[in-house]
């Protein structure tokens, strides 16, 4: 069992993390905390950088765009914040009607999607954010979690409490569903392009990211609240109730460790760019990164 590097500050639970992509100066994590202050730390270390002041509520999710030079924060005070990352300021709010859950930037930056407890899902264009471009209803329940696709910026993916993971083509208007047995906590993209990996209930399953055909579902013996593959596809890891973070195999799902150290359940968790490292959060109120992989 690896040690971990604690990263302390927030003073609620951990929500939601993000690495950015590496650039001259290394890597970043951005994370999101119900104490409403989202931070800013070295992705090497975890040492702290800023804190980003400005949400009047719950922070659910956090992401970098592609150069790191910006972040994007959701938020239960009904606000989306877009804020530089370089001197910490608040660029610009997105008001919404309700608490928003999730926000992610588009591959070329210009656009984000939000979504929350209003059930729409809504695209905004950063050089015009006071009305949205789309507003998408089909959701039956909240959207607790919405990323574009990463090949194609005219599709979006959501999921949520209705248990079915939503693919928007942005341009014709029309979705593809797919079903899950229990709430969508999680999804992500591979650092290759090749694989969406998502969460829900007790399963991490691994799609085509193209064609979104399930290749390989595992069964985990506890609910997964999140999942992330290495960079090299070799293996993945997978936080929830039971409080560890576990590492596993990519081809065959068996447990290679468990790294044992947060007091309560695994909210979130992702592998570093290089590979090199993950990070977690938890209900505990710490982000802990766990290095030597």
């Amino acid at each position: 069992m690896r040690q971990p590097l604690i990263c302390s500050g927030h003073s609620r639970p951990v929500s939601d993390l993000a690495f950015s992509n590496e650039n001259s100066d290394g890597s970043f994590i951005v994370s999101a905390c119900l104490d409403g202050s989202p931070m800013l730390r070295n992705g090497e270390n975890g040492d702290w950088i800023g804190t980003f002041e400005g949400h009047k509520g719950a922070v659910w999710s956090s992401r970098f765009n592609s150069t790191a030079s910006q972040a994007l924060t959701a938020s239960a005070d009904y606000t989306v914040k877009l804020w530089d990352t370089l001197n910490g300021s608040e660029i610009l709010s997105i008001e919404h009607q309700s608490i928003v859950k999730t926000a992610d930037f588009s591959n070329n930056n210009s656009r984000v999607v939000t979504g929350g407890s209003e059930k729409i899902l809504r695209i905004f264009d950063l050089e015009r954010p006071n009305d949205p471009l789309l507003q998408i209803s089909g959701h039956t329940n909240t959207i607790k979690t919405a990323t574009w696709s990463v090949h194609n910026d005219d599709i979006v993916l959501s999921g949520g409490l209705d248990e079915v993971i939503r693919i928007w083509d942005l341009r014709s208007g029309t979705q593809v569903s797919l079903c899950a047995k229990s709430s969508i906590t999680s999804m992500e993209f591979s650092k290759d392009r090749r694989f969406l990996v998502t969460t829900a209930g007790n399963e991490v399953t691994f799609w085509d990211a193209q064609s979104f055909y399930p290749l390989k579902v595992y069964s985990l013996p506890f609910e997964v609240n999140c999942a992330s593959l290495h960079p090299d596809n070799s293996k993945f890891i997978a936080g929830g109730s039971d409080f560890w973070v576990h590492v596993y195999d990519f081809s065959t799902g068996n447990e290679i460790e468990v790294n044992k150290g947060h007091h309560g359940p695994v909210n979130c968790c992702r592998f570093s760019p290089d590979g090199a490292s993950f990070a977690s959060g938890s209900l505990d109120g710490t982000i802990r990164l766990w290095k030597g992989m």
